[in-house]
């Protein structure tokens, strides 16, 4: 039976004192760089895990994240949300984090579970998704001191947080430009209804777009909520007027995939879903593995540990920023080019 690997071990392993291994594992930031970098090699080839019970109990802390996960609901909705989950799963796991999920429809329903949750497993922070106008559970949170971050930006809000998003008037803009260098010049908005603080980002970045190219935009708005069927209905609607659009950008993959059944018309989703990906749907691709593991470097930054000093190749520069300044990372999302447009 193989031996148990314990701090005495890694630190023989990389010729350092027992207590240097403990300053790497639990405050890096008094440790030299070389040195930090030789222990933690040592841990990785040997497999040291932590006893992380034993360090809740010297630090206080649980080492929990916790996060809102929808209930189930029909169609591809909801998948963006499924992928950020297990980025921020991926994450959390090496620092040294788990994350603990919990189910809420309504504002003031999450709200009542962070009080149950604080309550009872002293979580460590939050990490907020579905962002809106007049969200209240961030003001609720920082009231009682509670570390947060949001994915999603606070739409809006006066209070000033630390937040994660990706650019989704970039990706539209990214797909409008697309259509007009191929040579479409009525490209029409398929998008929600005015007030989704997303949804009217996006259309933001397929108006200004077609502005910037002098392109009318004139009866080419069109909002509806997000289905497969609704997004079939508006696309009929919009071939059948006198002056049809020969293309349309819309806010999602599901209203896409609905308009593409409307015959010979250029289409761009937004998400690249696994439907859109076998069908072969051109759509906008949001970087969420990367938006997860930056609210999870912004959390640990805010519980006082230093993530950052291994920095990755696309870790944004703000966040390796220290500082009590809220971090605002605002991510690019790629243009995925199929068949469709």
């Amino acid at each position: 039976m193989a031996s148990k690997v314990t701090i005495a071990t890694v630190a023989r392993h990389a010729n350092v004192s027992r207590q240097t291994v403990s300053n790497v594992l639990n405050t890096p930031e008094v440790v030299r760089a070389e040195t930090r970098h030789r222990v933690r090699a040592a841990i990785d080839e040997l497999g040291y895990r932590a006893n992380l019970a034993a360090r809740q109990m010297r630090t206080g802390r649980s080492r929990l994240i916790a996060v809102r996960i929808d209930p189930v609901r029909n169609g591809i909705d909801g998948v963006v949300l499924d992928r950020f989950l297990h980025g921020l799963t991926e994450a959390a796991a090496p620092a040294g984090y788990r994350i603990m999920l919990y189910t809420a429809t309504e504002d003031d329903e999450e709200i009542a579970t962070y009080d149950e949750l604080l309550a009872t497993y002293a979580l460590d922070a939050f990490v907020l998704t579905h962002t809106h106008h007049g969200d209240s559970r961030t003001a609720w949170l920082r009231e009682r001191g509670v570390p947060f971050t949001t994915f999603g930006r606070p739409w809006g809000a006066t209070e000033d947080h630390s937040w994660v998003d990706v650019d989704g008037a970039a990706g539209t803009a990214m797909a409008t430009r697309h259509l007009i260098e191929a040579g479409h010049r009525r490209i029409a908005f398929v998008g929600w209804p005015s007030g989704s603080g997303v949804g009217d980002d996006r259309q933001r970045g397929w108006a200004e777009t077609m502005s910037v190219a002098a392109l009318d935009i004139a009866g080419l708005d069109r909002r509806t909520v997000d289905g497969f069927a609704d997004g079939l209905r508006v696309a009929r609607e919009l071939r059948s007027r006198r002056h049809a659009p020969t293309a349309l950008v819309c806010a999602s993959d599901q209203l896409a995939l609905g308009a593409r059944q409307a015959g010979d018309i250029a289409v761009i989703g937004f998400d690249d879903t696994s439907m859109a990906q076998a069908t072969g749907l051109t759509t906008v691709r949001q970087p969420l593995a990367e938006a997860a593991a930056t609210c999870v470097r912004i959390l640990a930054e805010l519980l006082g540990e230093h993530p950052g000093e291994r920095p990755g190749p696309t870790e944004p520069e703000a966040v390796r920023r220290r500082g009590d300044q809220p971090r605002h990372i605002l991510l690019t999302p790629d243009l995925i080019i199929r068949d469709s447009g």
